[in-house]
């Protein structure tokens, strides 16, 4: 019995415990010499074999497609339907796992989900996987450590101030509660302590709070569990615990913030923004959403719905920003926009700022600077970076009358060269967040309809999928680059393209929606694209934002997201990899010959 066969190795981290023993004991090792048949093309197969050692060559006749190699399976199809449709020949000395065909079969009628592997196309291996990524994750969340969640400020008080101080103080940190200290002793009073004494025993604000706090605290430390927070609350009926990091109080956990985090907060955080009185409170809010993507992704949250989720609060932080920040006639006279992936609903992880302002008439110069001052540098104080490119409110470019955007389409459009492209592209995936959308509304339609037939702009336009290469060879491997320490550049090679040439079809039937995967849908019912091939589509760009977001949130290993390099996956996640790049080249080539690129 082969032991050192990885059953943890997809797709037969499938099956169950007993079922891999069952495997393990019918496996054999087989050895292949250079250049010998393994299963010829056109004839059945009796084993399904898993690559040890060396290297296989899958052919089409003369055509060598791909190369397997190390925990690559193969070849399901001889297995199932009789024969195979490519010749499978050994490269160089390899040793193959052996598994007889009759077991293999017993296990795919017995085990749905391993069964689904074999039988599924790219979008359903794709729709598989997340599943069982999202179940192996759901798991985890109670192995959360205290100090992902937020944390109430630890302020103190003084057991000989008064009622009326302690609440001062509570209203100007924004929290519910504070730390009193008493000698050698701290203990937490609360809102609801100070309103009870005051409401239902009617005594004085100016009474000390010594008799009203609780000095029976419970703590916990930041690298403690979840699970330990809720059960310390539960056993103990307590609704606060203080936090400590050594001998310093360092916060306090609430138990509202620990069901948030287990069910998910963004209700929470929203209703925190809608509160917010002043930017402090704003720049509070902030913080969570972006721990909220931690908490969504470990909650296992598709990555398209925490896009929409982190998409929702951010334009509630703005436009609540945009409330508070931007004079009357800004308010009522002006559209706030977001660009960019923050624009398409597909930004996850924080990133630069990119947003702009489109104006009904002038504001007066001096009320217009003031506020792009004051909403960018509020944005900086977030945690919001300055765009590289300046698209963002603070440049006057990006923050005018409506009158002056629609001159830049007429120029855009007339005399266009990369900039003007790139500006294109910015204003068409924009979404309004706040103020008056019908502004935004008449700059895109004005756009869509100077574009409409101009098909040597589109073609020009829809070049731009040329810019980076797909990281897939001839025989689909993945192609890495040195200059990037033998990483892949998931934006480049997979996202950009998805992005740019659906959102050039969508320019170009004149589609209102941002989000891509809206766009996908719309051009399917369309009759633009064909429904499986749509499908695939949107399953290959959801995986490639799964990876950039796994990889942003890898914040211990210094991963930027956008690179991955292919050591680091799963042999599954590495052929799910080579699948989804391989729709992404087939786009391409749709691309380029619906759009005759071929001409430039």
């Amino acid at each position: 019995m082969p032991k050192a066969f990885d059953a943890a190795n997809p797709p037969f981290d499938r099956l169950t415990p007993h079922e891999a023993e069952t495997l393990r004991a019918a496996l054999d090792i087989v050895y292949f010499r250079p250049d010998e048949p393994v299963i010829d093309q056109g004839s059945p197969s009796q084993a399904l074999f898993v690559v040890i050692k060396g290297t296989i060559e899958e052919r089409d006749g003369t055509d060598l497609l791909a190369l397997l190699g190390p925990k690559d399976s193969f070849d399901s199809r001889a297995l199932l339907h009789g024969k195979s449709g490519h010749a499978f020949v050994a490269r160089d000395e390899a040793l193959c796992y052996s598994a007889p065909r009759h077991t293999v079969l017993d296990l795919i009628q017995n085990n749905p989900r391993f069964a689904a592997f074999f039988y599924g196309d790219i979008a359903r291996k794709l729709d598989e996987f997340v599943r069982d990524q999202d179940e192996q994750r759901h798991g985890s969340v109670m192995r959360a450590r205290i100090s992902e969640l937020f944390l109430h400020p630890a302020a103190f008080v003084d057991a000989d101030d008064t009622v009326e101080t302690a609440g001062r103080k509570m209203q100007e940190i924004n929290s519910n509660a504070l730390f009193v200290r008493d000698g050698h002793r701290t203990g937490i009073i609360t809102g609801m302590n100070l309103s009870k004494a005051v409401v239902l025993r009617r005594q004085s604000i100016q009474a000390s709070v010594r008799d009203l706090a609780h000095f029976d605290l419970v703590t916990l430390r930041p690298d403690d569990l979840v699970s330990s927070a809720l059960v310390l609350m539960t056993k103990l009926n307590k609704r606060r615990i203080a936090i400590r990091d050594d001998e310093r109080l360092v916060g306090i956990l609430e138990d509202i913030d620990v069901l948030g985090f287990l069910a998910g907060s963004a209700q929470v955080i929203a209703g925190r923004i809608e509160r917010a009185a002043s930017q402090d409170d704003l720049a509070a809010a902030a913080r969570q959403t972006a721990a909220q993507v931690r908490t969504l992704r470990r909650q296992g949250i598709d990555v398209e719905l925490i896009g929409e989720i982190v998409s929702d609060l951010n334009q509630r932080l703005l436009s609540r920003l945009f409330d508070l920040v931007a004079p009357a006639d800004i308010r009522t006279g002006g559209c706030l926009m977001v660009m960019g992936s923050e624009g398409r609903g597909e930004q996850t992880a924080r990133t630069d700022q990119d947003n702009g302002l489109i104006l009904s008439g002038a504001v007066e110069e001096v009320t217009l600077n003031a506020f792009r001052t004051a909403f960018s540098g509020a944005l900086s104080n977030f945690g919001f970076p300055p765009c590289p490119g300046n698209v963002m409110v603070s440049n006057p470019a990006w923050s005018k009358p409506l009158s002056d955007y629609v001159a830049d389409i007429r120029r855009w459009l007339t005399l266009p060269d990369d900039t003007a492209h790139l500006n294109v592209a910015i204003l068409f995936d924009a979404r309004c967040v706040a103020g008056n959308a019908a502004l935004l509304t008449e700059a895109k339609t004005t756009l869509i309809e100077m574009a409409r037939g101009e098909q040597a702009f589109l073609a020009h336009f829809a070049r731009a999928i040329d810019l980076f290469t797909t990281p897939i060879g001839l025989f689909r491997n993945l192609i890495t680059s040195g200059g990037n320490g033998d990483a892949i550049d998931l934006k480049k090679g997979g996202l950009f393209p998805i992005v740019h040439g659906v959102r050039s079809l969508a320019l170009e039937h004149g589609l209102m929606e941002t989000a891509t995967d809206k766009r996908i849908s719309r051009l399917r019912d369309m009759g633009v694209f064909h429904a499986e091939f749509a499908r695939e589509l949107h399953q290959a760009l959801n995986f490639i934002l799964m990876l950039r977001l796994d990889g942003q949130l890898a914040e211990s290993a210094g991963a930027t997201g956008t690179l991955v390099r292919p050591s680091s996956l799963s042999s599954m996640e590495r052929d799910l990899l080579r699948d989804a790049f391989y729709v992404v080249k087939r786009f391409r080539e749709f691309i380029r010959h619906h759009f005759n690129l071929g001409v430039f």
